[in-house]
């Protein structure tokens, strides 16, 4: 079996070697590399012992680690919402994930600005490759009706759990694989669609969108572009979670083949090593194109790392929320507080630390500040651009910040307050929660009796930081509407 290392060595062998000059127009490509399901203590630049990722290390060591830097939501649609609408879960379009019988709730609309459709107007070629999630083929949620010139991967979640599908989409187009799958319908009569698990693996597809990233690149060296790179590493084929490996899919366990660990977890660290590899591959390109110091690099992931009952491999073995309390679909820390990386050679200051508080919506005001564009009127988005490039004393902050999550017997808010005060409420009628981060970050102390001033701004600000909508209305939905994993 081929190992990792050469499952990914094959795109550099076809590289430019020669160097070429920055982008004429002095505006920066962007690239965002999005993990999904990974935890804020599973790179080892934020504290992970058993697993290797000396490549996004070496981003954080080059560039800027953020040590408290929030995704948009516990779960992924929405927040990819808010990574490309700015908007947080009380004013996005879409605020969680929906079965396919009510898949339009998931979907973006024409009235949806996103931050590709600013960069495509800025004059920046923009590319999705990846996991979507915000509309299908036959929806104005599409990539391609909300600014990317080209789309490669998974439109739908479902989908994505498959690491060895037998299609992926190429703009609106299915482009089959040689991959063989046992197709498995998911929830009460296959409501939330249809998963599988390949019963004869040929091609892996993190392997097929890395190269698409590459030839993207490749294309657009003389012009500023935006790749929007969200990998569906490491979420778990949920579908495959009785397999020997659980739900960890990978060609190889690679360098963890002869640890003394279950299975599952040699899956979950090959996986993530696997990614480090991708990101390492990446690296050397813009290297050898010249690019390095006229693109920025940001690493992140989506929401916190799954539980075990959806995947096999234990959270807890890795440690993957490091000190945090919660786990996705958690708006506790562990559900939302996630790695975030900046490298720009040049402009970011190489192993700086920033204890900035930010979240995804503020990548859209970010990008335009960059981009020498607009912000729309009416996001909740704050460029952090200013901490990026040492000028801290110029950086405006958030009072505060918002998230909602809706499953099928109960709504939860979260905001936090001032960077610190953080107050969680399962639906309206249930008291608050409140934690002091500053001294308490795994949320482990209830102090609500002993700040009632700060919980009584935290109460007033959840009865007025949403917009209410029938599609995510905030109280218990009906069972047949839970969360899909």
């Amino acid at each position: 079996m081929k190992t990792i290392l050469w499952l990914l060595i094959g795109p550099l062998l076809f590289c430019s070697l020669s160097p070429r000059s920055v982008a004429a127009s002095g505006k920066p490509n962007i690239i965002f590399i999005l993990a999904d399901d990974l935890g804020y203590g599973d790179l080892g630049c934020y504290g992970q012992k058993k697993i290797q990722t000396p490549n996004i290390d070496r981003l954080a060591a080059e560039g800027m680690k953020f040590t408290q830097f929030y995704s948009g939501a516990s779960v992924c649609a929405p927040s990819r919402c808010v990574l490309m609408t700015g908007k947080n879960t009380g004013h996005c379009r879409v605020r969680g994930n929906a079965p396919v019988t009510k898949r339009a709730k998931q979907s973006l609309t024409h009235d949806d600005v996103t931050v590709a459709a600013r960069l495509e107007q800025a004059g920046y070629k923009t590319r999705l490759i990846g996991k979507w999630g915000l509309g299908m083929d036959d929806m104005p949620g599409h990539p391609l009706e909300q600014g990317f010139g080209y789309f490669f991967g998974y439109l739908d979640q479902v989908h994505a759990h498959n690491y060895f599908p037998d299609y992926l989409w190429r703009n609106r187009e299915k482009v089959r694989l040689p991959n063989e799958v046992r197709p498995i319908p998911v929830g009460r009569n296959g409501e939330w669609g249809t998963g599988g698990i390949a019963t004869k693996r040929v091609v892996y597809s993190p392997k097929l969108m890395l190269d698409e990233a590459l030839e993207f690149v490749d294309q657009n060296k003389n012009q500023p572009f935006f790749l929007y790179f969200a990998t569906t590493i490491p979420h778990a084929n949920d579908e495959a979670v009785k397999e020997p490996a659980g739900a960890a899919e990978v060609p190889d366990f690679g360098i963890y083949e002869n640890k003394p660990w279950p299975l599952p977890e040699k899956g979950y660290a090959a996986m993530i090593t696997y990614l480090d590899t991708q990101v390492g591959i990446l690296l050397e390109r813009l290297k050898q194109l010249g690019l390095d110091d006229n693109t920025l690099v940001i690493f992140s992931s989506d929401n916190g790392p799954e539980l075990k009952e959806f995947t096999a491999w234990d959270p807890e073995f890795f440690k993957s929320a490091g000190p945090l309390r919660g786990f996705k679909r958690d708006n506790y820390e562990g559900g939302i507080r996630e790695p975030f990386i900046a490298r720009w050679p040049g402009k970011i200051r190489p192993g700086s630390v920033s204890a900035h508080v930010g979240y995804f919506g503020d990548f859209f005001a970010t990008a335009m500040e960059l981009a020498g564009t607009t912000t729309p009127a009416g996001l909740d988005s704050i460029s952090f651009a200013p901490t990026l490039l040492g000028r801290a004393a110029g950086q405006r902050k958030h009072e505060f910040l918002y998230w909602e999550f809706h499953t099928g017997n109960l709504s939860t808010q979260a905001a936090l307050l001032d960077g610190r005060w953080k107050g969680v409420r399962q639906v309206r009628s249930i008291p608050l929660e409140l934690y002091d981060l500053a001294s308490d970050v795994g949320e482990s102390h209830n102090v609500v009796a002993e700040h009632p001033e700060i919980a009584d701004r935290l109460v007033k600000y959840l009865a007025t930081a949403r917009e209410d909508v029938s599609n995510w209305p905030l109280h218990p939905l009906p069972e047949s509407q839970a969360q899909i994993k």
